[in-house]
């Protein structure tokens, strides 16, 4: 698949040089290969050119993926969808990442379910920084109680937050927002004083997100192409 490794390094170079236009140390930034809707094969196909960290959606269609990539041991699974309850022990038992914890209730039966002999689960509060009704996450103003009701919960670490900004080629709104991120990192570091990453910034904004300082991008169809959603679930 020469594509593949083709996009994945294109999307290597830009994000280099956004972090050296940003005046940012090289490497500051992660990538997250977003594979959801897309076969295990084609997550192989990056693994073995070096890419370890991946994003999904759909929690089952990801824990299937699980198993036909064993033969993959040192992939590092970012869960970027919403978790329902009866999903949570799926992402509590085999992710590393969750970037959508949004309630104090999940917070607790992923704790909970957390088997002990792994390391913690690293999780971000997902803000609903454009305040689209339709979105995801928590109002900023709500950020300090929530994050003052997680960061002492055993087996989970807080070490962020995360935000899907307006789809919009308004560069000074989404500055705006991405600005207003950066400055809620700072408001969580109280309650969490290892928080050091902001998810935020796709395939159209990445440039803008990592100028205003984030540590995660979350990159799919400028790597896997264009997506087709099946029913999944």
């Amino acid at each position: 698949m020469p594509h593949l490794i083709a996009n994945l390094q294109a999307i290597r170079n830009q994000i280099a040089q956004a972090e050296a236009q940003a005046r940012r140390p090289a490497g500051s930034v992660q990538l997250i290969a977003v594979s959801k809707t897309f076969p295990a094969d084609n997550i192989r196909t990056l693994y073995q050119h070096g890419q370890r960290h991946f994003g999904e959606n759909y929690i089952q269609e990801w824990h299937d993926k699980t198993h036909q990539l064993a033969d993959c041991p040192h992939i590092i699974w970012h869960i970027i969808g919403n978790v329902q309850s009866n999903k949570s022990r799926l992402v509590a038992e085999h992710a590393h990442w969750l970037h959508t914890l949004n309630s104090e209730k999940l917070a607790r039966r992923l704790s909970n379910q957390r088997p002990a002999h792994l390391p913690d689960l690293q999780v971000l509060i997902e803000i609903n920084i454009s305040g689209d009704p339709a979105k995801h996450g928590i109002a900023p103003e709500e950020l300090p109680a929530l994050a003052q009701a997680i960061a002492p919960l055993p087996r989970l670490n807080l070490r962020g937050l995360m935000c899907v900004a307006s789809h919009t080629d308004n560069s000074d709104q989404l500055r705006q927002q991405f600005t207003q991120m950066h400055s809620l990192l700072a408001q969580l570091r109280p309650h969490a004083p290892q928080a050091d990453t902001l998810s935020m910034g796709m395939s159209s904004d990445m440039n803008l997100a990592i100028e205003c300082g984030a540590t995660m991008v979350r990159i799919g169809s400028a790597i896997f192409g264009k997506r087709d959603y099946p029913n999944a679930a």
